[in-house]
């Protein structure tokens, strides 16, 4: 029964996209009262509702042969900034000119987004999160079926209507998009509709403009936060956390004392003042924490896991990495590491690298605590956020803290987890991890 239905949605949702875009709103409700019309006039000799169907479908006909004799041609350019972040609108411009001998009006613009419609196996195994259906919704799966397309477009923009283009100029068109989660909007083309004169049916000039924006984790906001440790001394300064090798901080020049090294002198000063000079240096200490990204599989499902990264996101975002290193970590096919801050990696390549996370196996706690511990001797706290709360991710917590890390855990679970208040664990629940995130 669901493979019916899978096919039956599959042939709609084309039908309707094009049904929506083909006709203007008043011509959907003539679309609609002829069909009423034409249920209700099918005797005719008890009733005149077919003169009403007969006279709407006149005027359907002559809008669509209306507008098939449009033609135009136009040339577009999008001005596409590179990121956008999801649920917040982002707004961006279309450059359209007019390539015709005469003056259009009337015109619409629709942004084709590309993408695919849901296989029938991932229709078939897909859950819709965080909604319960009844028995009736959840058999046939519609609910489920328009929630897998809006994932998959993972945007929506807006239609823009234009003003009057003269012939041969060029206007700018401000467009809206909204992303529904971090990833990629692709963008096929760019749709100009007009209107026949009847205003009930549109006309399409489609130019092919190909183009994607990334989309950036959605973002929380943070209350003022104390990071847990204290500055410690870090081996080689900040060149150590780049790169390998050892050296310390330039400090000043002093006179030669013996046993100093050759390499240090300073010759410069030496050939100014005929004696020897050499460059002093001391031991750097700053701050450097970790954010360590929980990536396992987990029992509360893809969404707590999103919630997640969002956390994970929104402490990248807010932390200010201008006087401390941040070392982000989390598991994919390896482990990877990313370090900002003093010199290094900007907030927003951070940001570009959560946008693409994805759930690792079940042995990505153990890889992720071996990455963290490594790191250990050098880092004055760690933010640990967590996608769920299980036995693994207890024992992940104490292993932590038994290495003398001090830890910042928050864990994002479903509203009737309980946590052990004793464990110092932020309970972050799903549908209110704002609220929550404030309380910290």
């Amino acid at each position: 029964m669901r493979t019916l239905f899978y096919y039956s949605f599959r042939r709609f949702s084309r039908f309707s996209q094009w049904y929506e875009r083909r006709f203007t709103g008043v011509g959907r409700m003539l679309m609609a009262a002829m069909i009423a019309f034409g249920i209700f006039g099918v005797d005719t000799e008890q009733t005149t509702a077919y003169r009403g169907f007969t006279y709407l479908v006149s005027l359907l006909l002559l809008a669509v042969a209306a507008s098939l004799l449009y033609r135009s041609r136009f040339a577009v350019r999008r001005d596409l900034p590179r990121f956008a972040t999801a649920g917040e609108p982002l707004e961006y411009r279309l450059q359209v000119r007019n390539l015709n001998r005469g003056e259009e009006r009337g015109l619409t613009l629709f942004e084709d987004l590309d993408y695919t419609l849901p296989s029938r196996e991932e229709f078939i195994r897909a859950r819709e999160p965080g909604v319960r259906r009844n028995r009736l919704d959840t058999a046939m799966g519609f609910y489920l079926w328009t929630w897998l397309l809006a994932e998959r477009r993972n945007g929506s923009v807006e239609p823009r209507e234009m003003a009057a283009v003269p012939p041969g100029a060029e206007t700018t068109v401000n467009m809206r998009m909204t992303a529904r989660r971090r990833g990629v909007v692709r963008f096929s083309a760019v749709s100009i509709a007009r209107t026949d004169p009847l205003r009930l049916c549109r006309a399409f000039f489609r130019a092919s403009a190909p183009q994607s924006v990334l989309v950036l984790p959605r973002r929380y906001r943070l209350p003022p936060v104390t990071l847990p440790g204290q500055r410690r001394y870090q081996p080689g300064g900040v060149a150590q956390a780049a790169s390998s090798g050892d050296s310390e901080e330039f400090f000043g020049l002093r006179d030669y004392r013996p046993g100093d090294a050759l390499q240090r002198i300073h010759w410069k000063s030496f050939a100014r003042t005929g004696k020897p000079i050499v460059k002093e240096f001391h031991s750097e200490y700053f701050e450097r924490h970790a954010l360590a990204l929980d990536t396992a599989f987990t029992e509360a499902g893809e969404q707590a896991f999103e919630e997640a990264v969002s956390v994970a996101a929104s402490f990248v975002y807010t932390l200010d990495t201008q006087e401390c290193l941040l070392d982000m970590l989390f598991v994919g096919e390896q482990t990877h590491v990313y370090t900002a801050g003093r010199g290094l990696l900007r907030t927003e390549h951070l940001l570009e690298v959560l946008a693409g996370v994805r759930m690792a196996g079940k042995d990505a706690l153990t890889r992720l605590e071996s990455a963290i511990l490594e790191r250990g001797g050098g880092l004055a706290g760690c933010i640990l956020v967590l996608a769920g709360w299980d036995e693994a991710r207890h024992e992940l917590l104490l292993s932590l803290r038994r290495a003398g890390l001090q830890v910042l855990a928050l864990a994002v679970v479903e509203g009737g987890v309980a946590i052990d208040p004793a464990l110092g664990v932020r309970r972050l629940r799903i549908g209110s991890v704002q609220q929550d995130l404030l309380e910290i």
